[in-house]
């Protein structure tokens, strides 16, 4: 069987990602009371991976590579929580500016996105695959919530969807496109704290964005989904647990 190389890996992650982001925009273009009815159960089943997988497993290997990864991970919680609120303020504009300022926002995380997976599947192709399970999962919820915000934003659908695209969907493997050779540059104990802020990031869009929005829209068995990601990282996790 071939062997995937870790540049491969990360393409194919950070092309489904934006893919899925696609699909989640396309239906609730044409299919909105699906789309807004699924989403809740893609976000909640991602939102179980990806508390899961930093914790379990993402963190002690940053902190095997680098003793003070877990202080760059408390770097990474604080940097998306400081910078969200910076943009909430920012999104309290009305109509277009509200529209604009949120693609904004959303393009700098599909960004980062994208430079997690560099630096997961460069750290270790296990962790790479654990986390890309949960973001590329999440990608639905991301493509049917930024559809949303900017015809929230007084924006035509058609453009909505195309503006969606470009900003939430494409920037996911630019970000892991350019990431990547920098990425690949870092020695061991670097690269120990780099996938110590990316657990600081993952554990804060799980327990700070996908699951509180979630919960906003609960429904039926939702946290059936939400225990359905935890068990699926754990399975993983327990037949995989020496870094690749």
């Amino acid at each position: 069987m071939t062997e995937f190389s870790t540049f491969t890996w990360i393409a194919v992650f950070a092309v489904s990602a934006a893919i899925v982001n696609a699909i989640g925009i396309f239906a609730i273009y044409k299919y909105k009371a699906w789309a807004e009815k699924a989403k809740t159960y893609f976000m909640c089943f991602a939102a179980g991976v990806l508390i899961s997988v930093p914790l379990t497993f993402a963190l002690p290997n940053a902190i095997d590579k680098n003793f003070y990864a877990g202080f760059a991970a408390l770097v990474g919680f604080l940097y998306m929580f400081f910078s969200n609120k910076l943009i909430e303020k920012r999104t309290k504009q009305k109509s277009l500016a509200f529209g604009i300022t949120a693609i904004e926002g959303i393009g700098i995380h599909s960004f980062i996105d994208g430079v997690v997976y560099a630096i997961t599947f460069s750290a270790s192709i296990a962790i790479g695959i654990l986390s890309g399970i949960g973001l590329v999962v999440h990608e639905f919820a991301e493509g049917v919530i930024t559809f949303s915000v900017l015809v929230e934003g007084k924006i035509s659908k058609k453009k909505a969807a195309w503006y969606a695209f470009f900003v939430a969907a494409l920037t996911t493997p630019v970000g892991a496109f350019i990431a990547y050779p920098f990425v690949n540059m870092l020695n061991e104990s670097v690269l120990g704290l780099a996938l110590g802020f990316v657990v600081g990031v993952l554990i804060y869009v799980s327990a700070s964005h996908l699951l509180p929005e979630a919960r906003k829209y609960e429904k039926k068995h939702s946290n059936w989904a939400f225990l359905a990601g935890v068990f699926l990282a754990l399975f993983i996790v327990f037949t995989k647990m020496s870094p690749v």
